[in-house]
């Protein structure tokens, strides 16, 4: 089961992905745009996801996915760490929100990250 460390590490690997504190809990950056956190006791990760596509992922996978009071009006949606099949799945999940955030121009320079194809 991935952990916290793992989501750091894998984020941190992303292109220019940096870390910051907010809200009191790890947030990762591309760009200076947020695209992951560690909310609460680290056990689940938050990440950009449209909402249409969020509303499919927790009707479909509740175990896995679900939406945060606070965050309900925003694009985002959490995920549960040990509800993952492992590191991959997790990769695939903070690549998907990179993809989300980063600026053109590191898309450009990284059109495979993320996706089946690899980076």
């Amino acid at each position: 089961m991935p952990d916290a460390e793992d989501v750091r590490r894998i984020a941190l690997s992303l292109p220019d992905t940096t870390e910051k504190i907010a809200w009191s809990m790890p947030t990762f950056r591309v760009a200076e745009k947020m695209f992951a956190t560690l909310p609460e006791d680290e056990t689940s990760i938050a990440v950009r996801c449209p909402k249409e596509e969020r509303d499919e992922l927790v009707l479909a996978e509740p175990e896995k996915f679900w939406i945060a009071g606070h965050e309900a009006q925003f694009a985002w949606v959490r995920v549960r760490l040990a509800a993952l099949e492992d590191e991959a799945e997790l990769r695939d999940i903070l690549a998907d929100s990179w993809r989300q955030a980063a600026p053109s121009r590191l898309l450009d320079a990284h059109p495979r990250l993320g996706t089946s194809a690899g980076g």
